[in-house]
């Protein structure tokens, strides 16, 4: 169990668990889940954290076939600029490991922003907490859950 499903459970949120062994020499981690568990990549998606005008850390939930663009999720999330946060302040803001980080249960509640394709979806797959494992759910209910917002997000 990780915390992400913990939550799930805990707050009786409808998914299904999807767990694949991770190969250690890949680091395309959300295209490896979407081959391993036979799904499209377009309903698998990554969690990216950003640092917004270099001290706001935010939350963006893309397809894994995508890039994130900066100039969205600054406008997303109202500030002017937005980088790529560094992999230890990822590691200590959400508790998970690189290549496991679930937008569920993250140490702190970050503002959170999933790209707008996930609305048209029924099912959507986003990390578990720990490589190798995917939740299936649906993007309203982890819309709700983590009180994310919509937005175009892809460059």
């Amino acid at each position: 169990m990780t915390p992400a499903i913990d939550l799930l459970i805990k707050q009786k949120i409808s998914h299904e668990l999807h767990e694949y062994q991770h190969d250690p020499a890949c680091q395309a981690y959300g295209l490896e889940a979407a081959e391993k568990i036979g799904v499209p990549v377009e309903q698998v998606f990554k969690t990216l954290v950003v640092k917004l005008d270099a001290k706001q850390l935010a939350v963006a939930i893309i397809p894994v076939a995508n890039k994130l663009s900066m100039k969205s999720i600054a406008k997303a999330a109202k500030a002017k600029k937005a980088v790529m946060a560094e992999a230890i302040e990822v590691q200590r803001s959400s508790g998970y490991v690189l290549g496991g980080v679930s937008p569920i249960a993250q140490k702190r509640l970050l503002p959170t922003f999933i790209d707008d394709s996930s609305s048209k979806l029924g099912t959507i797959y986003v990390s578990g907490g720990r490589r190798g494992l995917d939740i299936a759910l649906s993007p309203t209910d982890l819309k709700q859950l983590l009180k994310a917002s919509y937005a175009p997000l892809t460059a």
